[in-house]
């Protein structure tokens, strides 16, 4: 829970991409209240922006994965990637909750004209990246895209030890990966959200229990930490794992399933918890570098909306159960 009534009043002074999160899953205001709010995002702010920006022929920045150009340009050599491709601007406006039916015939200009950067695949049917797919299958589903193809791609690709890895796919690891199996999880999640298929189910369900198995942190060989970004707590994590964005995926999972959450998921609680500060707020980590359409949080160090949502949600699911 909130502990100040100056932080939640802070929380709700925000773009309506995230004001209406904080109705919903703090406030718990009746559903005319923040469906209200989530109607306006394609009008103001983060969501008008965004939806400004799509070009003719339905992509962003001219590319799918990387803008038009990336390869043979300066940014290339810059630290991180560019955010501002298509993927990336319907992952944003998915997760922002936009209503689909803003997007017009974005779906059917996507399946004419964009091509991803590996082998020049059509949009629709993915690539070979986990991560990309993950995106691809989520948004699609979002869309209104008829995605089994895609669906089916995941089952096929899950590694022997339950989870996915995006360097599998080039013969270099045949172990999971916490980063993909992840955007797996949260692509599938999606996609039967929007769908109500359950062919994912026993797949989802599988690469859960990698990551419980790890207990969301430590590595099944010496059971020391996998890594120093399972801390890393930052917002918009894009591709990047951490605990606070797979503790929120477990959320969304149980409420979505109707179970508990599991007890295995403590030590992650434990870390999310102490990161937080006595008047209710999470700080920004590190952001990710590169170019993005708009900035939607604060720099390092500073309070950040959106983890303090985050935060927030998933230590109330937690305490409450």
């Amino acid at each position: 829970m909130v502990t100040d009534q100056r932080t939640l009043d802070w929380m709700l002074d925000s773009d309506p991409a995230l004001r209406w999160q904080v109705e919903r899953d703090i406030v718990h205001a009746p559903p005319e209240t923040w469906q209200a709010t989530r109607a306006r995002i394609p009008d103001e702010g983060w969501g008008a922006l965004l939806l400004s920006q799509q070009d003719a022929d339905g992509q962003w920045a001219g590319g799918s994965y990387f803008p038009k150009g990336f390869f043979d340009s300066s940014e290339r050599d810059r630290p991180g990637q560019p955010y501002v491709a298509t993927t990336w601007a319907l992952k944003d406006l998915r997760e922002f909750g936009v209503d689909a039916g803003r997007l017009g015939d974005t779906a059917e200009r996507l399946g004419r004209n964009s091509r991803w950067d590996y082998d020049d695949l059509p949009y629709w049917d993915g690539e070979v990246d986990v991560c990309i797919n993950a995106f691809t299958l989520a948004t699609g589903a979002w869309l209104g895209v008829d995605m089994t193809g895609l669906a089916t791609w995941f089952r096929e690709h899950r590694l022997e030890d339950g989870g996915w890895n995006c360097e599998a796919e080039e013969g270099d690891s045949t172990r999971s990966s916490f980063h993909s199996t992840l955007n797996a999880l949260v692509g599938i999640l999606e996609y039967q959200r929007f769908t109500g298929d359950p062919a994912l189910e026993h797949a989802r369900h599988g690469g859960a229990e990698y990551l419980l198995s790890r207990r969301l942190m430590y590595r099944a060989s010496t059971g020391e930490v996998v890594g120093d970004f399972v801390g890393r707590i930052v917002y918009p994590n894009r591709w990047h794992y951490n605990v606070l964005a797979a503790l929120d995926y477990f959320r969304s999972a149980t409420l979505h399933d109707g179970t508990p959450p599991d007890p295995r998921l403590s030590d992650a609680i434990d870390v999310v918890r102490a990161a937080r500060q006595p008047d209710g707020t999470w700080r920004q980590g590190a952001p990710l570098a590169g170019r993005t359409w708009v900035d939607v949080d604060v720099a390092e160090g500073e309070p950040s909306r959106w983890l303090t949502l985050i935060g927030t949600r998933v230590l109330d699911w937690w305490d409450a159960a």
